[in-house]
């Protein structure tokens, strides 16, 4: 059994609480022209902040012909003059301050506290924050099949080992279960967030955001993201399970990428 401890924080002489990410406190905004670097067009270009207080590493996205795209600010001006009709704005900044204790969990690390890793937090590292007004709709087929033995799922064999692919290549950057429903997020073209009910080793209504209308490759990459996390909360951490009812998993690289990766200061404790 392993646990990991972290913590991490901008000022020079931080409280230390073991098993925790500190981050810096939230700021009032601070205007500033910033550098932001888009790793997915291999581009970087200047943006106008009047809305956060940015620093380097602080993961954006902006409005314009880049706005669903994630950038990284990578420099941060604070004296300027400019003209504002030459100038897009930064939009929205992803929450990267975790805090918790995390295990370890095979590829990924687990935690069982419902505030950390919260899907609502993680999904801002992928995508910008929805548009005003946008709309969306679900059903629901109710059809379900064991976890235990995916060949039920209905899903061709090709389909199947694209998403045997996607998972060995660890494309399941996040897996959640909160008491019976779950959330997941896989990497493709686009990351795409899927959703099921679990219960009794049975999963029912999953769907993608792919909006495949057959079991796709991403379904099953998360299946398998699924039955091998179970398979290891079961072995390690059962009692941890058992107690929350809740779990998050989160893939080890991501967790790197974009809660520590940034930080400038800071230690880890293992």
């Amino acid at each position: 059994m392993f646990k990991i401890g972290f913590h991490a924080s901008d000022t020079e002489n931080p409280t230390v609480k073991q098993g925790k990410i500190l981050t810096r406190p939230a700021a009032e905004p601070r205007k500033s022209v910033v550098l932001i670097h888009f790793p997915a067009r291999n581009m970087t270009l200047p943006y106008y902040n009047d809305a956060f207080d940015l620093h380097r590493g602080d993961i954006v996205y902006v409005d314009g012909k880049l706005e669903d795209l994630r950038g990284r600010v990578v420099d941060v001006t604070y004296s300027f003059k400019i003209r504002l009709s030459d100038y897009k704005r930064v939009i929205s900044v992803a929450d990267t301050a975790v805090k918790g204790k995390l295990h370890f969990a095979g590829s990924h690390f687990v935690t069982f506290d419902q505030e950390t890793l919260t899907y609502e937090q993680v999904i801002t590292w992928f995508k910008a924050p929805e548009k005003e007004g946008e709309v969306y709709v679900s059903g629901k087929d109710e059809t379900g099949f064991r976890l235990d033995d995916l060949g039920t799922m209905g899903i061709s064999g090709s389909t199947a080992e694209r998403g045997r692919d996607y998972f060995l290549e660890n494309r399941v950057r996040y897996i959640a279960v909160d008491g019976s429903h779950g959330r997941a997020i896989v990497e493709g073209t686009h990351p795409y967030e899927l959703e099921f009910e679990y219960a009794n080793g049975e999963i029912r209504d999953l769907t993608c955001g792919c909006f495949c209308s057959y079991p796709c490759k991403h379904q099953f990459a998360a299946m398998l993201q699924l039955k091998e996390t179970l398979k290891l909360i079961g072995k390690y951490y059962a009692g941890q399970y058992e107690e929350s009812g809740y779990f998050a998993a989160v893939f080890k690289g991501t967790l790197l990428e974009f809660a520590i990766d940034s930080r400038e200061t800071g230690h880890i404790v293992l």
